[in-house]
């Protein structure tokens, strides 16, 4: 891999474990001047490899450096190094040299920790995403606007206040008890499956950021089942369902980057291997009693990878809406299971509970609306889809709901 390409992707790859690491080790209230040491790093990298070529084993130059950084570092702010060993070993007189473990294991475990760290409950979960997206996925100020649709002064305000929010609450990077792990869990499930749905529902136009922030959410969920201490049914339950979703990515827009509907996708381009880790993930679950929204939403997204438009497969997808709206509701899902009631029950019935809804500010709502009376009154399926269009925000829908209203 050439220079020009490697660095980032070692950016990408290696930023967040050297980070995770050394907040480790300053804690996190220090998280500026690890990400300096870091930032240092890589620039220094920039300039040398661009003069003098690729060292034989970049990732390894990239470890060495930032170590002899933190010690140099260290060395020249006496203080703040009896500080950390004093937190180290309280015990000690003496100032024994300080370890810069970036072994596999420390690397992981510090990931792992880190995770728990940025995912605790006094921060907000957009400014969680944020901060999970900038110190353990590499992503910078304008990579997260790109994603939020936002500004890069936006982000660097939810940055700046999520660190805050963790200095006042003297959060540790430190293995989770037990009892944190029960209480904490779901709270960083939950910020991974808002982490996923911002790459996979995402109307910003960079088809590859989009992908690599799936990929991110995919690779911490990895992590949490890996470890035996988060390997839980609600754990396996999320991952299938990023499974199944990610399956079907390439086959969801053309190649003018435009929404392709789930009827028209083309079946060929769906990942099977994904497919299948998903069906591993899902049984995994299974296990033990919780029935969680995940658990529900994978189920859900399993009978999505059959094309075929049988019975079966449409009552099923209503049964678990049904299950869901009862333990977790939201007017989302509840449209959604309107579509399945549709398939499963006919229109007649569908449009009936539609209505009930009235989500008059929702262009989800009217396209459903539209696309329920196309068959039975087009001109009132014009009238939706109209509505729908004047609603729309991002041009894929808009191009979307246009195509429908040209279908009449």
């Amino acid at each position: 891999m050439h220079e020009q390409t490697l660095l980032p992707h070692l950016f990408r790859t290696e930023y967040r474990k050297i980070i995770s690491v050394l907040c480790k080790l300053f804690g996190i209230e220090h998280i500026e001047i690890a990400e300096d040491i870091v930032s240092d790093t890589f620039l220094l990298a920039s300039e040398t490899w661009g003069q003098k070529g690729l060292p034989v084993n970049p990732t390894a130059w990239l470890y060495r450096v930032s170590k002899n950084k933190t010690l140099d570092f260290l060395k020249h702010h006496r203080l703040f190094r009896e500080k950390i060993i004093a937190e180290i070993n309280p015990a000690s007189a003496e100032f024994p040299e300080i370890e810069i473990d970036l072994s596999a294991k420390n690397i992981y475990d510090s990931q792992l920790q880190m995770m728990f760290a940025v995912c605790h409950p006094s921060i907000s979960s957009q400014d969680q995403i944020c901060l999970s997206l900038n110190v353990l996925c590499g992503f910078g100020a304008e990579e997260i606007a790109d994603a939020f649709l936002s500004n890069k002064e936006v982000i660097y305000k939810r940055l700046s206040r999520a660190k805050e929010k963790l200095r006042q609450e003297n959060i540790k990077i430190e293995p989770p008890s037990p009892s944190a792990i029960d209480k904490r869990l779901e709270t960083v499930l939950t910020t991974l499956y808002l982490l996923f749905s911002e790459g996979y529902y995402s109307t910003s136009k960079n088809t590859l950021l989009r992908k690599d922030l799936c990929i991110e959410a995919i690779r911490l969920n990895v992590m949490l089942t890996e470890n035996e201490q988060t390997d839980s049914p609600l754990t396996n339950a999320l991952l299938a369902l990023m499974c199944f979703h990610s399956s079907r990515f390439e086959a969801r827009t053309n190649e003018k980057g435009e929404f392709i509907i789930y009827e028209e996708q083309d079946e060929s381009l769906w990942n099977k291997e994904l497919i299948q880790k998903g069906e591993y993930y899902l049984n995994r679950s299974s296990q033990g009693r919780q029935l969680s929204r995940f658990h529900l939403e994978a189920g859900i997204a399993y009978w999505h990878t059959h094309k075929a438009d049988t019975p079966e497969k449409w009552e099923n997808i209503l049964q678990l809406y049904n299950r869901l709206l009862q333990i977790e509701y939201s007017p989302i899902a509840a449209l959604n299971r309107t579509y399945a009631l549709a398939k499963a029950n006919g229109v007649a019935q569908a449009i009936q509970e539609a209505e009930k809804l009235q989500l008059s500010d929702n262009h989800f709502y009217f396209t459903l609306l539209g696309e329920l009376y196309k068959n039975l009154d087009p001109e009132k399926a014009r009238a939706h889809f109209k509505t729908a269009l004047s609603l729309a925000k991002s041009k894929a829908d808009r191009q979307t709901i246009r195509g429908k209203m040209d279908s009449l």
